[in-house]
């Protein structure tokens, strides 16, 4: 931060009790426990930040061997003031993620830790037809960015959807995930700062912690992520990076408004911070509503757009795509060769066709999950009547609060009476409330029904403790 920025940051920290020097101290203290600056930055000299803020260079000095007493500041003959502690200079070594526990589901349990959607008629008769163009499957070498005719299908569908896109802003990864990651690798190094919504998908937060990254959750209101909390957060934490889901967010589900869109585009253009847009689950929408892209919204901004067929056509069938700048395209496509150099062909082939049907296949499984969501909101007014949830207008999963106690706690119980269920925990970007059971709605109807009743029993059994 240089010293214009860090006097205009302090704002108007000249007003209040105390000396000139406490003041200072007060104001240049709460940037570093902001997070506005990090272990290792170097604070200005004494007599420029003196000048830069109008007062002796004694108050300088004064405030920073107060903040040297405090330990925020260390200061060293030679060196100058910097903030106290090291900058990360390498990836750590990391715990098991947030995800990892989504993929842990009891033996003999009912799983509803994972949201996979049913494959649906019309995505099998399609399967169950292709037919793979010999012509391109056996081609000696195939480019890391996607198959040439898959990348423009990719990019006409963008453009029907109202984005302007050329082949050459698309890169075909083994799924969204590997989209996530792969910008994550490109964008963000020890230390920096994400900005996520507070609750969030954790292939987000695990994959920034692997890069030795800092996620910061950003609060969210009913209809998503709050937009003026991300643009203080911008302003101050100066982001490598923004990552959300703004549309039948998962795991709560909620839809940002189209305001609130736009204006999201607007900051990132304005602060030049690259967002993750994550649309997996914009295409399943219970009112027909399906929001175009951030990337629509303003052309200038740096949004990458992250989809894939897992969510409408078949999960297991590992294709999904990113969209942005060219000059970032063949970035992640070099990064791409040394990861695993290309994405399947048969699996390509099969992705356009099922890309040829897309409008068909999103709107058939909206209304498989639409009437499954019907019957697991029937099964907890009868299983659960206590516990509260707003519907959601799309997605594949109803976030349900519970009225008291632990969810972590709950969820231990309801493995003993074999189901297996994901609270807060399991999707919190940083500190959040323990008292939210994610629920999907993609088992078949028995399964739902048995799981519910199933959860309802281990409630039952949890709130006779409290």
């Amino acid at each position: 931060m240089s010293t214009e920025q860090l006097a205009s940051r302090l704002g108007r920290w000249t007003q209040g009790d105390g000396t000139l020097a406490a003041r200072l101290s007060e104001g240049i203290g709460a940037l570093i426990r902001g997070g506005e600056l990090r272990p290792g930055d170097r604070l200005p000299p004494e007599r420029t930040l003196a000048a830069a803020t109008a007062v002796s260079r004694g108050t300088v000095v004064a405030a920073y061997a107060d903040l040297a007493a405090c330990g925020l500041v260390e200061r060293r003959q030679g060196s100058g003031t910097r903030v106290a502690g090291s900058p990360a200079s390498a990836v750590p070594f990391g715990r098991p993620g947030r995800g990892e526990a989504l993929f842990s589901a009891l033996p003999n349990a009912i799983d509803l830790l994972r949201s996979v959607p049913q494959i649906s008629d019309p995505a099998v008769r399609l399967i169950t037809a292709h037919t793979p163009r010999l012509d391109l499957a056996l081609l000696p070498e195939t480019d890391p960015a996607g198959l040439a005719v898959l990348r423009e299908q990719i990019a006409d569908l963008f453009r029907r959807e109202g984005t302007p896109t050329t082949p050459e802003q698309i890169l075909v990864t083994h799924g969204a995930q590997q989209a996530i990651s792969l910008v994550v690798n490109a964008l963000v190094g020890p230390g920096d700062v994400v900005l996520a919504e507070e609750i969030t998908w954790p292939g987000v937060t695990d994959s920034v912690g692997l890069r030795g990254g800092i996620v910061h959750g950003i609060p969210m209101t009913a209809d998503g992520l709050d937009v003026d909390a991300l643009e203080v957060a911008m302003a101050r934490l100066r982001p490598a990076l923004v990552a959300i889901n703004p549309h039948h967010q998962n795991p709560t589900g909620t839809r940002l408004p189209p305001a609130a869109r736009h204006r999201v585009a607007e900051l990132a253009a304005r602060y030049g911070v690259p967002v993750i847009e994550d649309r997996v689950l914009a295409g399943i929408s219970f009112d027909g509503v399906v929001p175009p892209s951030l990337a629509a919204e303003r052309p200038d901004a740096p949004v990458i757009v992250v989809e894939s067929v897992s969510k409408w056509a078949w999960a297991g069938l590992r294709i999904g795509w990113l969209r942005a700048d060219p000059v970032l395209v063949r970035r992640l496509r070099g990064a791409r060769q040394l990861a695993d150099q290309s994405t399947s062909v048969p699996a390509q082939l099969l992705a356009l066709d099922l890309l040829a049907h897309a409008d068909e296949l999103r709107r058939e499984n909206s209304r498989i999950h639409q009437d499954r969501l019907r019957l697991l909101q029937s099964l907890m007014a009868e299983h659960l009547p206590e516990w509260t949830s707003t519907p959601p207008r799309g997605g594949l999963s109803l976030w349900a609060r519970l009225p008291v106690g632990s969810a972590d706690a709950l969820s231990r119980v309801a493995a003993a009476h074999g189901v297996s269920v994901a609270g807060s925990a399991a999707f919190a970007a940083s500190t959040a409330g323990d008292d939210h059971i994610r629920i999907p709605y993609t088992a078949p109807d028995a399964v739902l029904a048995e799981a519910i009743v199933r959860l309802g029993a281990a409630w039952r059994e949890y709130r006779a403790t409290l």
